[in-house]
């Protein structure tokens, strides 16, 4: 599940509506922000959204995650990563051995049409996520060990969930965004899930999208432009310090740009005013147009880690290739594309040198787990190494061009693909391909649009449309940094094997997820990265996942903006600023 971003501290009165919630003043660097209101955040996507639907969308940064900004009843503090209540009106009751928590609703929260936002929106909204034939990207983050968590209507702002057992990320499963329920409930229950999947499409009227968050749809132009409009109500129960609505800002639009390059150039001639950094040549390029006067900007390297990962993944569910899908599920093979994997050059040319070298799915920025995995075994470059797991598996000869065959002569190829535009990724899947050719490896390198890739990867079933993909995951959870739809077997981004019956297929998938379990109930920390680091040597034994590199996380933005974290609470995981407390100056 997503971290939450947008937390505050609450104020509580004996009034029978519970108070706006204050954001704290330590969360900005500039204080002298009572004054300043109005304006436009200019950001940037590189490729264009999908749906407006909250339930069917599975990309990072959909329509509905920007618009639904602030919104869960808990959220963690980046100043000590507790979780403290935010649509919550206080800390839950907790009973039953601590798997079952009674969480009081804040009262007077309202949609942007105007209804207020009560404990049936909850409800609804987790129902509908938990539908399998929704087919919501958030199905996972509702269940336990197979098992689903169940919520329950007490009063008009009271729910009740119950857990099929003691959960460290509890708080993070609850922190949810709650969507209409006279809006999608209606349509639910008269309907199921396939009028669900109906809602809400690109086609819909921005003006019939209905937000609980910090932001309404004002507009879009496909492959162009979206634009969000501050959402009034929200300010209604958002208060800064000094008692101010929130957010400052009147608006943020989202420019849909064909790759990183053009987004770098975009900041760089201002017409943005933030971009992500990936590399060296970014760094010095932003630096270059600073020192020239033709940006005005604040730049800080290196602030830590990355939160993010790039990984290839090859399909196991290959029935209509059965040559591929043999391929795919030896795990010499797997091994063998690990220790293909130049990481260094990765870091090198991709990164610009601002890099870590990564072989598990945990992040880098993630420290305490990765020393909790130390021992679990990586296969790094080593094209000697590859070549003889190669010959263990038949492939002894290469054909006139130069390419492995095995004693029938197929050739040992695979078509690879990632996202058009992500140049990073374009180039890691180049030098990959490059040096697979070296020991006669052929490698079909071709990025293609970003949704039909996320197609198919998240495709289910005994014959999936793809052989290898090459792809990122970012912003997983600082309490337990496995994915709950990643690591166990029938989650929808496990991304190797997503069979039609979510079953596993090896001893060490079936390892991985009991272990996943067995970590998210242990409530000690110590104890749960030490499972962690059970996780991470089964993983290591496996390879399902060919993990990549790392990059460092680099801030910069446009000095027309403000209200930016301060410096020592910039990081991967929380990000630079809230938008809820940035202003133009």
């Amino acid at each position: 599940m997503k971290k939450a971003l947008f937390v505050a501290l609450a104020m509580t009165v004996g009034s029978a509506v519970a108070a706006p919630f204050v954001w704290p003043a330590a969360w900005t660097a500039e204080q002298n922000t009572a004054n300043k209101r109005g304006g436009e955040y200019r950001y940037y996507s590189l490729s264009d959204y999908k749906t407006f639907n909250p339930f069917t969308s599975a990309e990072a940064d959909s329509i509905p995650t920007l618009i639904a900004a602030g919104t869960g009843l808990f959220a963690q503090d980046p100043r000590n990563d507790e979780f403290i209540p935010y649509m919550a009106d206080a800390k839950p009751t907790v009973s039953n051995n601590g798997k079952r928590f009674v969480v009081k609703i804040r009262e007077g929260m309202k949609f942007s049409d105007g209804q207020p936002i009560t404990a049936d929106d909850f409800v609804t909204t987790m129902r509908i996520h938990m539908d399998d034939k929704v087919g919501s990207n958030s199905f996972d983050s509702f269940r336990l060990a197979g098992k689903p968590i169940t919520i329950k209507k007490i009063d008009n702002y009271t729910v009740q969930f119950d857990f099929p057992q003691v959960s460290s990320g509890a708080y993070e499963r609850m922190a949810f965004t709650p969507w209409p329920d006279h809006v999608f409930g209606k349509a639910y229950r008269e309907g199921g899930a396939e009028a669900i999947k109906k809602m809400w499409t690109l086609g819909t009227n921005p003006n019939q999208i209905v937000s609980p968050g910090m932001w309404t749809l004002g507009s879009y132009r496909a492959g162009e432009r979206a634009v969000l409009e501050r959402n009034e109500r929200w300010g209604e129960w958002n208060k800064d310090s000094r008692g101010n609505a929130l957010p400052y800002l009147a608006s943020a639009s989202y420019r849909i740009v064909g790759d990183a390059n053009a987004a770098l150039a975009a900041y760089l001639a201002g017409q943005i005013d933030s971009v992500a950094v990936r590399n060296a040549d970014d760094l010095a390029q932003i630096k270059r147009a600073m020192d020239a006067g033709r940006l005005k900007a604040t730049l800080i390297p290196n602030v830590s880690p990355q939160a993010t990962s790039q990984w290839i993944t090859f399909n196991w569910n290959k029935a209509g290739d059965p040559f591929k899908q043999k391929l795919f599920r030896d795990v010499r093979f797997r091994r063998a594309m690990s220790h293909i994997a130049n990481r260094k050059a990765m870091v090198d040319l991709a990164l610009g040198g601002l890099g870590t070298e990564t072989y598990y799915s945990v992040y880098p920025i993630f420290r305490q787990q990765i020393a909790a995995g130390a021992s679990a075994p990586k296969y790094p470059y080593n094209l000697q190494a590859a070549t003889n797991l190669l010959r263990q598996m038949g492939f002894t000869k290469k054909n006139a061009q130069g390419y492995l065959v095995d004693n029938s002569g197929k050739v040992l190829e695979f078509n690879l693909s990632t996202n058009a535009g992500n140049t990073v990724r374009e180039q890691l899947g180049r030098i990959f391909a490059d040096e697979a050719k070296k020991v006669g490896v052929k490698v079909n390198f071709t990025p293609i649009d970003f949704n039909n890739l996320v197609n198919q990867l998240t495709s289910k079933g005994e014959n999936r449309p793809f052989d290898a993909i090459l792809l990122g995951l970012a912003n997983g959870s600082n309490v337990w940094p496995f994915g709950s739809n990643v690591t166990p077997c029938g989650g929808n981004l496990h991304s190797y094997n997503n069979n039609s019956k979510g079953t596993c297929l090896t001893s060490q998938e079936t390892l991985m997820t009991k272990l996943y379990f067995q970590g998210d109930a242990t409530l000690d920390d110590a104890k749960r990265r030490a499972i962690g680091g059970q996780i991470m040597k089964a993983e290591g034994e496996l390879q399902p996942v060919i993990y990549l590199v790392g990059g460092n996380y680099h801030v910069t933005f446009n000095e027309r903006l403000g209200g930016e974290y301060p410096r020592t609470m910039m990081d991967a995981y929380y990000g630079s600023r809230d938008l809820a407390l940035t202003f133009v100056k």
